[in-house]
């Protein structure tokens, strides 16, 4: 997530790769690399009754970190990355407001005005670790939990590199190293498409 920063506020690209892995495959990987930490995250994601944002391919989600509440707006970019604005709020109401603020599509008030229902979860135990390369530096995450869409409930186990600056196809090399490494399978789908198929939606 290549970002302008402004206090505890975010706007900028998102590239990442992700891959489904066992839990021994990221204790593997946590014993080969330095500098984790942990983070706990309790996401939610929200779309209008109406499910305006979803044809739209729009995710917005409220997202607890170590306690902390964080709104998120993510829409697909034309080059395969995502424009993400990212913002602390208490609740996702004002959340929207404040994203809007820092140039989220001006619509997206509009569009969650006759209100916003939450729509599917994921909670799950973070280990990050920032990992600098020679073209570019990347997080390097390991995600452990479960996906939540209505009743069903899937678990989670995924590896996810972040390119934080550099090149995406610096980034990209290091990511399918790692995987060839450490074995591990290509995960095309978001955790947000994974827990929204839970539902029955898609």
């Amino acid at each position: 997530f290549i970002y302008t920063e402004t206090e505890e506020n975010f706007m900028g690209r998102e590239f990442e790769l992700k891959y489904r892995a066992s839990a021994n495959q990221m204790t593997a990987i946590m014993a080969d690399y330095d500098g984790f930490r942990e983070i706990t995250m309790e996401t939610t994601y929200y779309d209008t009754p109406e499910r305006s944002l979803a044809p739209r391919h729009w995710t917005l989600r409220r997202r607890m970190e170590n306690g902390v509440s964080i709104c998120a707006l993510k829409i697909p970019c034309a080059d395969g990355g995502r424009t993400e604005w990212e913002t602390e709020a208490p609740d996702i109401t004002s959340g929207v407001s404040e994203l809007c603020k820092l140039g989220a599509p001006e619509e997206l008030e509009a569009l969650v005005s006759g209100g916003l229902e939450a729509i599917c979860s994921a909670r799950f135990t973070r280990q990050a670790a920032l990992i600098t390369l020679e073209n570019c530096t990347v997080e390097l995450a390991l995600d452990r939990g479960f996906l939540r869409g209505g009743a069903r409930i899937e678990l989670l186990g995924e590896v996810e590199v972040e390119l934080k600056s550099g090149s995406d196809e610096a980034a990209t090399a290091f990511a399918k190293a790692l995987a060839t490494k450490y074995r591990l399978i290509p995960e095309s789908r978001s955790k947000y498409k994974r827990a929204l198929a839970l539902t029955g939606a898609i």
